[in-house]
């Protein structure tokens, strides 16, 4: 498989003023993985150590954080003597030696020519008692899922991604029945690279089932490893609440679906425990569509979507027929699925933040609002054909952006205010707006 990742690490590389560099991103989203092929191929050796149950990484990252006397270490450790110009140092499941993500400050200040690229779960690093983090001294890399792009890839599809690239969109729209084969069997497999190679190898929709099953119940346990004791029951049933908020027509969080007479206060810790493990996405409500958008975020308003929309179809128990075959059964289901996919899609996207915004008698609502640093542009999400959008014309109407699009499974269309772009095109929206 291919991550657009690889570009961004090989960025980084070329850096002269690199840091040590942190993957961040939930467990099994492919970092070690990535940072091993990066190894692999851009760097003529690579030593990798894993911090998992390894008592001689702990032994020596135990001691004092002296660069020379832990390169020795990591020297004997390998096997070969380091040259740092031409050798890339992973670091994976950092969390599990907290000093050894200390030493991190210590190899940016006084050894920068050591090239260090780490991961570990956020469940780990962001929460974990005592650690000394290196504020200042890292650079950062977060890692998703496969986006839509990625899987289309993974399928050989080469050819409908360089399509939409160039914004050929004529061409594109000749095939977008095949765009739309793949969309819905993206919205069944999601992007988690195991579910991805599974479909690539098997094309048996059974297996990407199971393999989620197992991603999902590995996940279960993490709540019970890592997790106070105390909220594990909490983030268990703000977790399974998901779907059901999702499926809601207006899908702002409701503490009362997780529970019934639940507040807010009772299950804070357990939702930023989610979001610091990667594992859900808040997008707040704003009060006014103004730059800078995080000026004007309502915090106690918010959507929670899951990091995968292969995963929030497996949690739904949702059938490969119902999807596939437009079953009727999929209508009420398939809006959620939908916002949930274009969030995802957004997540992957560089300089983008995403909002939502209602009016103050809530009887208006769009989707998105997308803060592109120099513009505010809002985004309204279609499951299917449907294209009335008197939401987003009353918002168009008030604020006067310079454009406003619509996502849906029409084809690509410009029209005065109203960018028309397909879904399966989403991941596209930065060049095609």
């Amino acid at each position: 498989m291919y991550r657009l990742a690889i570009e961004e690490l090989k960025k980084w590389k070329e850096n002269p003023n690199k840091k040590p560099l942190i993957i961040r991103g939930a467990r099994q989203v492919g970092k070690t993985w990535l940072m091993k092929e990066f190894g692999k191929t851009a760097f003529a050796h690579c030593v990798y150590i894993s911090f998992d149950n390894n008592r001689q990484m702990r032994e020596l990252f135990s001691a004092d954080l002296k660069v020379e006397r832990l390169i020795t270490g990591i020297e004997l450790y390998a096997g070969h003597k380091i040259d740092p110009a031409n050798t890339l140092i992973i670091f994976d499941e950092v969390q599990e030696v907290p000093q050894a993500l200390t030493s991190l400050k210590y190899f940016n200040e006084n050894a920068p020519q050591y090239q260090i690229i780490c991961a570990g779960s956020l469940l780990g690093v962001a929460l974990h008692q005592g650690t000394s983090f290196p504020v200042g001294k890292v650079d950062f890399l977060d890692l998703y899922p496969l986006s839509f792009t990625e899987f289309m890839l993974a399928m050989g599809k080469e050819g409908f991604v360089s399509l939409l690239q160039k914004g050929d969109y004529s061409m594109a729209t000749t095939f977008k029945q095949d765009y739309i084969d793949l969309l819905k069997q993206y919205y069944y497999i999601g992007g988690m690279p195991e579910a991805v190679l599974t479909f690539a190898q098997s094309h048996d929709f059974n297996e990407v089932r199971r393999v989620q099953e197992r991603i999902l119940a590995a996940y279960e346990q993490d709540f019970s490893k890592h997790a106070p004791h105390d909220i594990v029951p909490r983030i268990r049933m703000l977790w399974n609440s998901i779907p059901a908020q999702l499926t809601k027509e207006n899908k702002k969080f409701i503490y009362g679906l997780v529970k019934e007479g639940a507040r807010a206060r009772e299950y804070e810790y357990a939702l930023m425990w989610l979001c610091d493990c990667g594992l859900v996405h808040k997008v707040h409500r704003v009060n006014a569509p103004n730059v800078p958008l995080k000026a004007y975020e309502d915090l106690k308003a918010f959507k929670l979507f899951m990091l995968d929309v292969g995963l929030l179809s497996c949690m739904t128990r949702l059938r490969q027929d119902t999807l596939l075959d437009r079953n009727e059964l999929f209508k009420e289901f398939k809006g959620a699925l939908t916002e949930q996919y274009v969030l995802q899609q957004l997540k992957t996207l560089p300089n983008i933040q995403a909002y939502y915004w209602t009016n103050a008698q809530n009887t208006s609502e769009v989707d998105f609002l997308l803060d592109m640093g120099n513009a505010i542009v809002p985004l309204e999400v279609k499951a299917e054909v449907n294209l009335q959008s008197k939401s987003l014309k009353a918002y168009a109407e008030k604020f006067q952006p310079a454009v406003s699009v619509r996502s849906s499974m029409s084809d690509y269309k410009r029209e005065d205010w109203l960018l028309n772009l397909p879904l399966y095109a989403i991941g596209n929206i930065g060049n095609a707006i």
